[in-house]
């Protein structure tokens, strides 16, 4: 079994920070008549307000696609419910055999659903397709330290680091990156369209996909031939039916249409359902963060813009970060659901340290309008400056509306700017925002796994998944070490500069740190295995 060095259960110390779960005392549920399997203890219906972006790998690096993808996909890596170890699935075993070479060894006789053999040529190709593909929706910046991958046999696979004693490589392979696609079905140099995928039935995990609507109803079939780690699901058919409003949602789950629900229910929903004498809550830990992204190229004073000054975009990402007041967007938006951020890694984990604290605002966290005031005159800005602020309404959950609304108020009571605040859906605002479309933007972060690392590399790098045109090459330096440093102490000391630095920069501004919102109906069992560290909604899991 390979261990993931930082599991989170290591930072399960969370304080103030929780999953909610919350199970309704509902009837059996038929998923609004969408449910057709009754083995394995029944059908699952799954409620989401979220989006797929696509359904090729190659090309989404999102939340709501890889729901659906860890169900339909086989991964070499992968985490039992209830842990953070990665350890071989579809593969019989994986480990290091020198400091740069990993290497896998495919159980024998695997195959895709639609009857191709599944070898180690396809784990090549799917590798090989994501960073030549480099998709800007796509995850390849996760394989920033991968130099080849080779088939050595039909079952042997070596994968050839860059630099040795990677950390974290191990769990990568778990994460969006991981997908096995079938080379026989999906195109080398461009993302394949989702209809096309579902039609080709490439699926090797514990479901396959037996009808799609995008964004609208997916249902899913139980796989006899995936031999994984995960094993047979608890059910033979899933369903993931998807919605446009939280409160619909939150409807469903009231009136027993829906078996579980997840992301995103708004904090005012679920303290409502917590009052329901028929809810029960549940809590865990998470490590999600909400933040502001700053496109260095549009921002106002960025390097393309007609009033191109380094020195003064730096003091308007600064000036942001003295005025806005995170306690009060936690407590009156999210009742505490969420908690202040001050880094650009989750609190909780090995080397995680707060340096926005300390850098901005009155140094305890709370704003400072007289700091604001002074790094703008230092830096020769005058007059309120206008910001383009962009947010997503329905990706990271109806409250982000009110999230929005509450940092325009206090970015403009402070006299010093002028918000153009507007919003777009998830299917348009994912490709938009690597295209220069908005200069100053709302992301969130859903960990891949439970290591700090996956709050930095993906961010900080060069080629980073955020296309925002930051670099520092001090700041790939200290990641790049930090990746490959064995000693705890000594790498979790690189983790804790790396922050800093980047906080000196403001690349991003962390704002809230906070979890997933699930609901469940009371005859489904297994709701508290969704909750677990390495971030997966597993719908195998669930059963009736």
């Amino acid at each position: 079994m390979i261990k993931s060095t930082t599991a989170l259960h290591r930072a399960i110390a969370l304080a103030g920070i929780s999953a909610l779960a919350l199970t309704a005392c509902t009837g059996p549920s038929g998923g609004g008549g969408t449910s057709t399997g009754s083995a394995g203890g029944g059908a699952i219906t799954f409620g989401t307000t979220d989006k797929v972006v696509t359904l090729d790998p190659a090309g989404s690096y999102d939340a709501g696609s890889f729901l659906v993808m860890n169900q339909v996909y086989p991964f070499l890596m992968n985490s039992k419910p209830g842990s953070a170890e990665v350890s071989p699935d579809i593969a019989e075993s994986a480990s290091f055999t020198s400091p740069t070479e990993f290497t896998v060894k495919l159980k024998p006789n695997l195959k895709f659903a639609n009857g191709h053999a599944l070898t180690a040529s396809d784990v090549k190709f799917s590798y090989d397709r994501v960073i030549k593909i480099n998709d800007p929706n796509g995850p390849a910046s996760l394989l920033s330290n991968l130099k080849s991958v080779e088939a050595k046999d039909d079952t042997t696979v070596v994968f050839t680091l860059k630099a040795g004693n990677d950390q974290v490589f191990p769990s990568v392979l778990g994460t969006n990156t991981g997908p096995i696609v079938d080379e026989e079905v999906f195109p080398a140099d461009k993302v394949m369209s989702d209809e096309d995928i579902v039609a080709a039935k490439p699926f090797a995990g514990p479901y396959t996909i037996d009808s799609y609507k995008k964004n609208e109803l997916v249902s899913l079939k139980s796989n006899p031939d995936y031999s994984g780690l995960l094993g047979k699901p608890s059910n033979d058919n899933a369903v993931i039916k998807y919605y446009a409003d939280s409160n619909n949602l939150k409807l469903d789950v009231q009136g027993g249409n829906i078996d579980v629900a997840g992301r995103s229910l708004t904090a005012t929903d679920a303290a409502d359902l917590g009052k329901d004498s028929k809810v029960k809550v549940y809590k865990g830990p998470g490590g999600e963060l909400r933040y502001i992204v700053f496109n260095f190229d549009t921002m106002p004073f960025g390097a393309k813009t007609p009033e191109a000054n380094p020195a003064k975009a730096l003091a308007v990402r600064q000036a942001m970060a003295d005025i806005v007041d995170r306690q009060a967007i936690s407590d009156q938006v999210y009742k505490g659901t969420y908690v202040p951020a001050y880094s650009v890694v989750a609190d909780g984990l090995p080397g995680a340290i707060q340096p926005m604290k300390d850098l901005y605002g009155d140094g305890s966290g709370k704003p400072s309008l007289d700091k604001a005031k002074k790094v703008l005159s230092d830096a020769g800005i005058t007059g309120p400056v206008t910001v383009k602020l962009q947010y997503n309404p329905d990706h990271y959950g109806k409250s982000s509306g009110d999230e929005y609304a509450m940092v325009k108020e206090q970015l403009e009571k402070s006299g010093l700017f002028t918000v153009d605040l507007q919003s777009t859906e998830w299917v348009t605002y994912s490709k938009a925002r690597t295209s220069d479309a908005y200069p100053v933007y709302q992301l969130g972060w859903f960990p891949d796994y439970s290591d700090a690392d996956n709050y930095l590399t993906p961010f900080f790098i060069p080629g980073n998944f955020l296309k925002n045109h930051y670099e520092n090459p001090t700041v790939t330096d200290l990641i790049q070490k930090q990746l490959t440093t064995p000693d705890k102490t000594e790498r979790q000391k690189l983790i804790g500069d790396a922050q800093t630095a980047v906080a000196k920069d403001l690349s991003t501004l962390p704002l809230l740190q906070g979890s997933q919102l699930l609901v469940a109906g009371a005859d489904v069992k297994g709701v508290e295995k969704t909750l677990d560290p390495s971030f997966k909604t597993r719908l195998g899991v669930l059963s009736k």
